[in-house]
């Protein structure tokens, strides 16, 4: 497989889409310079307490007070609360690897007994805002890295379920056992598997520095404030993804492929040459068909083979995906097998929506009814393969009686939305255009006022309905106007005119309005 990763920088966000043997996959935003990503660590004041919900609201500084339950304090609550206090008393700090952990929190349990208004708690955000929600938030800290997740106040070592060789499984546990220090313990994720040993210990070592300088961050932070901030979407992307699948990341804006450059460099240096600058004229995303795929690919109907199409419907509570056979069914004698081939069809470009638009919470999809049960768990087998290769985490129902499929899958940021509809060229969106009755007129007068001012040549750019207006007859509106004005008149027909706009050149194209 063929991947790249395609970045679009301007001044208010980072577009980055994932493109697979050419085709787009995935497509995140990064807005800039505003904050409270996912992994971000922050000094947040507790503001309220919830007893009924078992939680509280938080201040970090977002316009809506973030939330945190009971549970997402963590096990190790005691122990961060008391890491936490020392750093802002002004005494000796703690240091983790030499402290006696706190016994751990119960899991039946109630907020009020830890936390308090006013309190100061260090948390770490697990959603970010999503509509009218804020940020949610746990107190479990980790930090995460290319080939491990840091666990402070631990002493365990996990190993992603995917690694299936025992003798790798061995091998890492090792690794990590030797350079972790006391109270640290590490989740082993599956990029490592292909890892140095040498590239682990240092991925361990450089986040226990970075947890050290959050918590030296505290000694002189007022919450809230933020401790520790995530790296850049970009990077993160790159840190779970790069693998030599890449044949190339490309990035137009210099300051940000150097950024990436000096990353892939550290984490992974044989492929620091894939890192390329674009210079072209055209729009990286025209240049790379990423412009037009999101243009077709983000809209309500997305367009299957042969006349089939799905329906996507984004609502507050859940997403509704309607599968349609379109005119195919006209055209086949067996309607089982018709619409368990357009079932398969819409369950592979479901899967790709799903990841595509970062759909979360539930969905809903409404496949065509099959009859046969073999082709009901057909179906379901074949979008359970589909979205194993999905990173979030997510659950699949089989189909019910309805022939309808429920999906689970987790939400961390808002639902990615473009905007696939162009403002009316005829009414600039407003509704309401001039009237037509007028518009002779007002070309008329305009064209006499430009002859006063002693101008000889314009040249009228319209729409070619008007053009055919004014070059119709024998005697054409144009040529009257030529006659009476002594000015020579050139009419140029542009589809991207509205309707009924009026454009008025010289010959050098530009306005003569000005």
């Amino acid at each position: 497989m063929n991947r790249e990763l395609i970045i679009n920088v301007n001044p208010t966000e980072v577009s980055i889409a994932l493109c697979e043997d050419k085709v787009l996959v995935e497509l995140n935003k990064e807005q800039c310079q505003t904050g409270f990503s996912v992994g971000d660590i922050y000094l947040g004041r507790v503001r309220k307490i919830m007893p009924g919900l078992n939680a509280a609201f938080v201040n970090i500084g977002h316009e809506k007070d973030a939330f945190i339950h009971y549970l997402d304090l963590g096990t190790s609550y005691r122990s961060l609360e008391r890491v936490v206090h020392s750093c802002q008393s002004g005494r000796r700090q703690i240091h983790v690897e030499s402290m006696k952990l706190e016994p751990q929190l119960e899991k039946e349990g109630r907020i009020g007994d830890h936390l308090k208004p006013g309190d100061e708690i260090m948390v770490q955000i697990a959603k970010e805002a999503i509509s009218t929600k804020g940020p949610r938030l746990t107190a479990d800290i980790s930090l995460a890295g290319r080939n491990v997740v840091l666990v402070p106040f631990s002493n365990k070592v996990f190993v992603s379920t995917k690694i299936r060789s025992n003798a790798a499984k061995k091998r890492l546990r090792k690794v990590a056992q030797e350079v972790l220090p006391q109270n640290f313990g590490v989740i082993i994720r599956t990029a490592a598997a292909d890892a140095e040993d040498i590239d682990i210990i240092q991925d361990i070592l450089s986040l226990i520095e970075r947890w050290n300088k959050a918590l030296a961050t505290i000694r002189k932070s007022e919450a809230p404030a933020r401790i520790m901030s995530e790296m850049s979407r970009v990077n993160t992307i790159i840190r779970d993804s790069l693998n030599d699948t890449f044949s190339q990341i490309m990035v137009d804006d210099e300051t940000m492929y150097n950024e990436i450059k000096s990353y892939v460099h550290v984490i992974k240096p044989d492929m620091e040459h894939k890192v390329k600058l674009y210079k072209g004229k055209v729009s990286i995303f025209d240049n790379f068909d990423v412009a037009k795929q999101i243009k077709s690919l983000f809209a309500k109907y997305v367009s299957l083979r042969r006349g089939a199409y799905l329906i996507i419907e984004h609502t507050e509570a859940m997403h509704v995906i309607d599968v349609n056979s379109g005119n195919r069914t006209k055209a086949e004698d067996d309607q089982e097998q018709t619409a368990l081939e357009v079932n398969l069809a819409a369950a592979t470009e479901i899967a790709r929506q799903l990841r595509l638009r970062d759909m979360g919470g539930i969905v809903i999809v409404d496949f065509i009814d099959l009859r046969k049960a073999q082709s009901r768990q057909m179906l379901f087998e074949t979008m359970q393969k589909l979205m194993a290769t999905d990173k979030a985490k997510h659950t699949i129902l089989p189909l019910t009686k309805f022939g309808l499929m429920q999906i689970t899958r987790q939400r961390v940021r808002p639902i990615a939305m473009e905007e696939t509809s162009d403002i009316c060229p005829t009414c600039h969106g407003t509704g309401k255009v001039g009237p037509t009755i007028l518009l002779e007129k007002s070309i008329e007068e305009q064209i006499g006022l430009l002859a006063e001012k002693g101008c000889r040549y314009v040249n009228l750019r319209v729409s070619p309905y008007v053009k055919a207006y004014l070059r119709r007859g024998l005697i054409s509106l144009r040529t009257r106007w030529m006659f009476k004005y002594k000015v020579r008149i050139k009419i140029t027909a542009d589809q991207s005119v509205g309707m009924i706009d009026v454009a008025y050149l010289d010959k050098k194209g530009k306005s003569l309005l000005m």
